[in-house]
């Protein structure tokens, strides 16, 4: 089914999509065509750098953009789990978007899937180098340690979404002839 048009898809919501993902990882690559794919087919599409206002508070602007967002598309990399922005991020859209029953459609780029649900691998040992730096700090240590806790539950219960898998060579294999499930799938200008 063709969309005629954004404005009647975003009935009742700011923005048709939300794509996430750790800015230095997959910005100017990935991220940043699926959000060009997205918003020439008329798909509006919030992305942080284009969407938050000058002087904007990051915080409180992206939970207001996840809750007015029909579908969240979370991009997940290698880095991710690095930025306690991006988990606090995740922690949000699993409390703000799948609690009310919308799409979230994970993609995983260049990192299994099984690793983000199980924080094995890259996720595990960024996880591993949070928790070092939590107990250091006595003060905050329930808090942090909670926060901890959420950061995992939020990385397990989004891996277990259906969504869509990219390695890297999906795009030249595709290109060529050899069609990836996950890559036809999206259909993707690029």
């Amino acid at each position: 089914m063709a969309l005629e048009s954004s404005s009647s898809f975003t009935y009742g919501f700011t923005y048709d999509v939300f794509l996430s993902s750790r800015g230095s990882d997959t910005r100017y690559g990935f991220t940043g065509n699926l959000w060009k794919s997205l918003s020439g087919r008329g798909i509006h599409t919030f992305i942080d750098d284009k969407d938050l206002e000058r002087g904007d508070e990051i915080t409180p602007a992206l939970i207001k953009a996840i809750e007015e967002s029909r579908i969240v598309i979370p991009v997940f990399s290698n880095n991710d789990a690095s930025s306690s922005f991006c988990l606090d991020e995740l922690v949000n859209i699993i409390d703000r978007v799948k609690a009310k029953g919308r799409l979230v459609l994970p993609i995983f780029y260049d990192v299994d899937p099984s690793h983000v649900r199980h924080q094995t691998g890259s996720y595990g040992e960024a996880l591993a180098k949070h928790e070092a730096r939590f107990k250091v700090n006595k003060k905050k240590f329930n808090e942090n340690m909670e926060r901890l806790q959420k950061w995992k539950a939020a990385l397990h219960q989004i891996a277990n979404l259906s969504g869509h898998h990219f390695k890297l060579g999906d795009l030249w294999n595709w290109r060529n002839g050899q069609n990836n499930a996950c890559t036809s799938t999206l259909q993707l200008d690029c």
